[in-house]
């Protein structure tokens, strides 16, 4: 018979700066456009150990002095997210099968000893209460259901039925952020590649009715768990690092996710290491894309795998803990020795993080042979209307509770509605009407459809999403290079709508042919570079209207310029291009066309 220990301190976890990332780095060797390095990785997959005595498994889990743990349920299958209604009952969701559950505590002891199916459809995964509307979502859909006085589920409505496929994370998640918006998780379809989906490996932005959905942060490999400090509002989330790089990278990161930002994935990762795997088909320095993506706060043990996470917001665990976060980590299958197995604290000073470190552990063993086991791998985390933690372990299908019976000054009650910090933007003109040209000369544009047509639906969102060919003439003799701008200014957020941003167009280019990359920097026309639209991705997204809407107008804006570049990096903003354009427009000219959508559009084949 195989004999396991208890593991205990058995790797670093607290990974705060790139110095200390340096400490532990790998691959070895030289990283870059042409790479030079060696990667030593490991497959080490524990084995699932089962105990049957509810005390004995739980006795197990060690935690800091005045914490207990108790097993709450079991038999649960593949219990992943946890979302608990303000009465106090819990829901759980469970992927394999397809459902969620609402556990039954008939007898009222803190135990659950059922469960009754509130909801199915495939792959359901995340789950989000508001009021007494529960959202859900699977790999390309997002539901609303009412939730009815017995905590039952009424009927589903389908609210998005188009999220990007899964491929490799296939474990949406879903929150409603304090700005009253939903906001969705969508991993990568692979370990590392260039997505071809501009939403994957993102977190969205979308209304309740499931309209108006932008991109809110990209980068972000595979983020599950996510939240709000409760103090300040601002948006953290903890991303899975990539795969084969090594035992001791990539580190899992914990990011503070800002609108517009990109945290790096898939080619720079955790403290700007660059991935010496991949580069990037637009022709920007692997240096460059890690100057423009976003370090983590913190960093901890690579492969650990974070699940979900939840902000401490009640009154009793001790005052230290008010305002943390809390993860479940699942635990590696990559790593040697393995990491994970274990729920993890994020604990905050200020408003801000400071340290990554262990909560609960013991769930992994080590053997005396050497080969490991473990007890659970935990996947949902939710904080209880009491206070008390609750994790799930999605292989054993045991639910789990965490409650504090010491003597320490507890924590004192606080928000659990996070202020809303998200920006606002203010309304403003179409670029054409903001600038003045320095010359009397005027652009005569075209486009593959004429001024005042309809916009034809190749080049609509919904149909090949294709930019039109432009083409423009009448430039001033000393124009030195060129920018396009397509705005909708009857969008009603943001006013104007940013369609395509295209700049550092050379003198000698007139025209661009339809269909173009949308890739920061353009391999054909050369070196031209594409901005950050209004839906968060770079290059063209063509008009998608509300239904029902009148036609909204598409601007297509050029302007002539005294300047060969705007000395912006790939990816820019409007704000910024209008900003470097300011002085420098020697002439402008426009095609406008116009679009709506009275039903549902079908792409052309």
């Amino acid at each position: 018979m195989t004999r396991y220990r208890t593991t205990t301190a058995l790797f670093c976890v607290l990974l705060l700066s790139s110095a200390a990332s340096s400490a532990v780095a790998q691959p070895q060797g030289e990283n870059g456009l042409y790479s030079d390095s060696t990667v030593k990785g490991s497959i080490l997959e524990p084995r699932p150990i089962e105990i049957s005595d509810d005390a004995e498994l739980a006795s197990h889990i060690k935690v800091p002095d005045g914490f207990e743990v108790e097993v709450v349920a079991r038999d649960l299958v593949n219990p992943r997210m946890i979302a608990v209604a303000d009465d106090g009952t819990v829901y759980v969701t469970r992927r394999s099968v397809g459902d969620v559950i609402r556990l039954n505590d008939a007898d009222g002891d803190g135990k659950y000893e059922d469960f009754t199916v509130v909801a199915g459809r495939p792959g359901m995964h995340g789950m989000a209460i508001d009021g007494d509307t529960a959202y859900l979502v699977s790999v390309n859909d997002v539901y609303t259901a009412p939730i009815q006085a017995d905590g039952t589920l009424g009927e589903l409505t389908r609210i998005i039925d188009d999220l990007p496929d899964a491929g490799q994370h296939a474990n949406r998640t879903i929150a409603i952020g304090p700005d009253g918006m939903l906001y969705i998780t969508v991993g990568s379809t692979c370990n590392e590649c260039e997505d071809p989906n501009p939403e994957n490996a993102t977190v969205l932005r979308a209304g309740k009715d499931g309209k108006s959905r932008t991109i809110f942060a990209t980068g972000l490999r595979n983020t599950i768990g996510f939240g709000w400090q409760p103090e300040t509002g601002e948006l953290y989330g903890a991303d899975h690092g990539i795969d084969w790089l090594g035992d001791e990278a990539q580190q899992e990161e914990f990011n503070h996710i800002e609108q517009g930002k990109d945290y790096g994935w898939p080619y720079t990762y955790d403290f700007s290491n660059s991935n010496p795997r991949l580069n990037p088909t637009a022709d920007i320095p692997l240096e460059q894309l890690a100057e423009m993506s976003v370090e983590p706060v913190v960093g901890y043990t690579p492969h650990s795998a974070p699940m979900q996470m939840a902000f401490y917001t009640g009154t009793a665990f001790p005052a230290d803990y008010s305002g943390d976060a809390f993860v479940a980590m699942r635990g590696s299958w990559n790593r040697r020795p393995p990491s994970g197995y274990e729920i993890t604290r994020i604990h905050f000073e200020d408003g801000k993080p400071v340290a990554w470190e262990r909560f609960a552990e013991g769930l992994l063993i080590e053997a005396e042979d050497g080969g490991y086991g473990f007890l659970g791998r935990p996947a949902g985390l939710a904080v209880t209307p009491e206070g008390a933690l609750l994790f799930s372990d999605d292989t054993n299908g045991v639910l789990y509770r965490i409650s504090y019976t010491g003597a320490d000054t507890l924590a004192d009650a606080i928000s659990t509605s996070p202020p809303d910090v998200t920006g606002k933007p203010a309304p403003s003109d179409i670029a054409i009407d903001l600038v003045e040209p320095s010359s009397d000369d005027k652009l005569s544009v075209t486009a593959s459809f004429a001024d005042g047509e309809t916009i034809p639906i190749a080049h609509a969102a919904m149909g090949h999403n294709a930019s039109p060919k432009l083409s423009w003439t009448g430039a001033p003799a000393d124009a030195k290079s060129y920018v396009v701008l397509a705005e909708d200014p009857n969008a009603k957020m943001p006013k104007p709508f940013v369609h395509w941003i295209a700049f550092d167009i050379g003198a000698q280019i007139t025209q661009l042919p339809e269909g173009l990359a949308t890739d920061p920097v353009l391999v054909e026309p050369e070196d031209v570079k594409q901005g950050t639209n209004s839906m968060g991705s770079t290059g063209y997204t063509g008009p998608k209207p509300p239904l029902d809407d009148p036609a909204h107008h598409y601007h297509f804006q050029v302007f002539a310029l005294d300047i060969a570049s705007l000395g912006l990096d790939p990816g820019a903003k409007r704000a910024d291009v209008l900003a470097a354009l300011k002085g420098h427009v020697l002439a402008a000219g426009e095609v406008v066309g116009l679009y709506d959508r009275p039903a549902p559009e079908r792409a052309e084949n």
